[in-house]
């Protein structure tokens, strides 16, 4: 399926999805027609630089390519992922859309703060905007975190990046405001200084904006950038931990990050740094690190379990050089494509045959890679016993290489789908579960509202009283 599967304006119908226009999914059987309006140009400076935005044209042409390939990977939640998902490409636009959006509720008596001008400067306004960074752990939504719920049906606007699920994606409460701004490789929908200048505009603007986050927001997501950029325009932020890739993917195979006589400690390591990084590194910028496999490399030891992200594109450097380094090339090894989530894929092998298995195999992001004996200590790992026979049979034990079996001629095991239970049906929209955790979702929305109500009438009281305070004074 297509962009006319998607919950934005490329889509001609999006009964699955939201609205085109607004981001909010239209009632069942409903179908969505493709936006027409155009915003006009808003005065808001709320980007600090935005001329390497994505252009238009670009955006429309990774419209039809991300969206298929997402539609394909994900098995229906492709529309989640479209370029058009991101919204109008100028942010100003964008903001100036919400702020329209906003507007258009109050005029239908929703109780709102929001600005009747959409060029009013922030400063001036001085609403407060509450921002919370949220992990979404490695993919399964029940491993989503009863706080990330709750903020998720609370939220007027949604910003969430590519490594958050579908199916936590469809737990979202209907009415708000969903925006894409994730990366993958070859489409990035948003730089960091547009989803950085998205936070501040929507925030400066008195919007409750939830930022949803693969894994954990301060494990290899640059939320800490995000949170300081905030803190420093006097924005609230909230950060809500999510289980990192390492421990959700490690704890669901079985594979401990720490065991006593085999692993001592964990290193969790990046398999590629940000654009920039050996020159800030020249000039005295940033840290020392100006190729991350140099420094797995300096930074493994055979007491360690080494975990990489995002690591596929270096693993054969990486490979080769901890066989350089000493590590043996029988050390247990496994990649693991969308660990947690039904979709799941993993490749077993040693650190030697790791990189040809994974290309046999065609694995791609998003891939968690774990090096180190503890590997083999997983109910999963294939050579606990090799061609039935059992471990006492003489098939040998979980630490026995693949390569060195007499006849065994396997250099690695592929394997497919969840090792655990699929518990994914228990939290469907329509699951019993989703339904308890909505009217509690729905509690918690009237209460904000009842607050926004109350701290927008005591603003008021205060206003007046220091009016009168003020014409007193002159009178006397």
């Amino acid at each position: 399926m297509a962009c006319a599967a998607a919950r934005f304006p490329c889509a001609a119908v999006a009964s699955a999805g939201r609205d085109p226009s607004t981001g909010k999914r239209p009632p069942s059987g409903s179908h969505a027609a493709p936006s027409t309006s155009s915003s006009t140009s808003s005065t808001i400076a709320f980007r600090s630089a935005v001329d390497g935005s994505v252009s238009g044209s670009r955006r429309r042409r990774g419209c039809a390519a991300a969206a298929s390939a997402a539609e394909e990977e994900e098995g229906g939640g492709g529309h989640y992922y479209s370029s058009d998902a991101a919204g109008p490409a100028d942010v100003d636009t964008l903001i100036a859309g919400y702020l329209a959006d906003k507007r258009n509720q109050n005029a239908n008596g929703a109780a709102d703060d929001t600005p009747t001008s959409a060029s009013a400067p922030v400063t001036q306004q001085r609403l407060v905007g509450r921002v919370y960074l949220i992990g979404t752990g490695p993919g399964d939504p029940g491993l989503l975190t009863l706080k990330a719920f709750h903020l998720m049906q609370t939220a007027d606007v949604v910003l969430y990046d590519r490594l958050v699920s579908p199916a936590i994606l469809d737990l979202v409460h209907r009415d708000a405001k969903m925006l894409y701004v994730g990366k993958q490789a070859g489409f990035h929908t948003r730089t960091q200084d547009e989803i950085e200048a998205m936070l501040l505009g929507l925030a400066g603007n008195g919007a409750t904006v939830v930022r949803l986050k693969g894994g954990d927001p301060l494990v290899f997501g640059r939320g800490g950038e995000e949170m300081e950029v905030l803190m420093s325009r006097g924005h609230e932020v909230h950060i809500v931990p999510g289980i990192t890739a390492a421990a959700g993917v490690g704890s669901e195979l079985g594979i401990p990050l720490t065991h006593r006589g085999t692993a001592t400690s964990v290193r969790l390591l990046t398999g590629h740094l940000r654009e920039g990084a050996a020159r800030d590194a020249a000039d005295g910028a940033g840290n020392a690190v100006v190729d991350p496999v140099d420094f797995a490399v300096t930074a493994a030891d055979l007491d360690t379990t080494l975990v990489v992200y995002m690591g596929l594109g270096t693993l054969p450097s990486l490979a080769s050089k901890l066989i350089a380094s000493g590590f043996p090339r029988d050390m247990p090894a496994v990649a693991v494509e969308r660990g947690t989530t039904p979709r799941e894929r993993r490749v077993f092998s040693t650190i030697g045959n790791l990189p040809a298995a994974v290309v046999a195999e065609k694995l791609r992001s998003p891939t968690l890679i774990i090096v180190g004996n503890t590997v083999a200590l997983s109910p999963w790992w294939p050579w606990h016993a090799l061609s039935g026979e059992s471990m006492e049979e003489g098939g040998g034990d979980a630490a026995t290489p693949p390569r060195t079996r007499p006849g065994a001629g396997v250099t690695y095991v592929a394997q497919r789908g969840l090792p655990s239970e699929d518990t994914s049906s228990w939290f469907r929209e329509d699951s019993e579960v989703v339904k308890k955790l909505r009217v509690l979702g729905r509690e918690a929305h009237q209460e904000k509202q009842e607050d926004r109500k109350n701290t927008k009438q005591t603003n008021e009281v205060t206003s007046v009283v220091g009016e009168e305070a003020v014409a007193g004074g002159k009178a006397r």
